[in-house]
């Protein structure tokens, strides 16, 4: 079974270009690339929503406390 050659390769890329068609594999690979692109705009949001500071850890005895700072809310 080991691996295919470029012979295995191309019979398969012919026979799913037969099965889809070319339009659709076009369609296909647009809504593949958009889809990738909205992913790394939001990665690029998202990382922008960060704040630039951060607060430092406090230590205690030694020990290093990581802490987050809530807001209070009044109910």
């Amino acid at each position: 079974m080991g691996s295919f050659s470029i012979w295995h390769w191309l019979i398969v890329l012919v026979i799913v270009m037969l099965v889809f068609g070319t339009k659709k594999l076009r369609n296909i690979g647009q809504d593949l690339g958009g889809a990738v692109k909205g992913f790394k705009e939001g990665m690029k949001d998202a990382n922008a929503d960060k704040p630039a500071e951060q607060v430092p850890a406090q230590q205690v005895g030694g020990q290093t406390i990581d802490v987050e700072v809530k807001e209070k809310t009044r109910s």
